[in-house]
């Protein structure tokens, strides 16, 4: 299994990382052995600590989870119970998942993932109408895969991760889908190879 333990803010020292690997092995080993890996980093903003773990599982889904506290301990505890459930979810859901596709591997395709930023005004959407060349400014470029999925595996793995969307490569047709967070609850799935037809 491999950990990397991070801080953002502030140190992430020798004894919380001890603590937070012990804590992620108790939880791993019971639901999904140890050939995972893993990145946890503890942030500080202000009073508050925030813990956020990422598991990148063999099957190629990401499982996030989040915890605030008003210590680094507490923050990591409140994130590993939400990892806890979220891993006790995903078991439950692969063992009452009868789709033949659970043995095929995953397929990816590389994406480009852009963070921007708008200068801040007032009318943002004028602004931009009255200066054509006004562009945001990319403030973070990462490298993502999007999945091969079936809508159901893609809904697992939104509801696995912290995220509010999803895209995927839909598994029945080849073409590119969305399932996201509704403001109701739901998730809601775009798929515009049936709407056109």
């Amino acid at each position: 299994m491999t950990i990397q333990i991070t801080g953002k803010n502030v140190d992430a020292g020798d004894a919380f990382k001890a603590y937070v690997s012990e804590k992620i092995d108790t939880v791993l080993g019971k639901y999904i052995g140890s050939e995972i890996t893993t990145h946890v980093r503890l942030e500080k903003e202000k009073t508050q600590f925030r813990t956020a773990c990422s598991i990148r599982l063999k099957s190629g889904l990401l499982l996030e989870a989040h915890g605030d506290g008003s210590t680094a301990y507490a923050s990591a505890d409140d994130a590993l119970e939400h990892l806890e459930k979220r891993l006790r979810r995903h078991k439950r859901r692969i063992k009452n998942h009868h789709s033949s596709r659970s043995h095929v591997p995953a397929i990816e395709s590389p994406a480009r993932d852009y963070t921007v930023t708008m200068e801040e005004e007032d009318d943002t959407a004028e602004a931009l109408a009255a200066n054509e060349n006004a562009n945001p400014i990319v403030v973070a470029e990462t490298e993502r895969s999007i999945h091969e999925l079936a809508v159901s595996e893609a809904v697992m793995q939104l509801d696995l991760s912290n995220g509010s969307f999803l895209l995927f490569r839909n598994a029945g047709h080849g073409g590119l889908n969305v399932v996201y967070r509704r403001q109701d609850g739901h998730i809601g799935w775009i798929d515009p190879k049936t709407s056109a037809t």
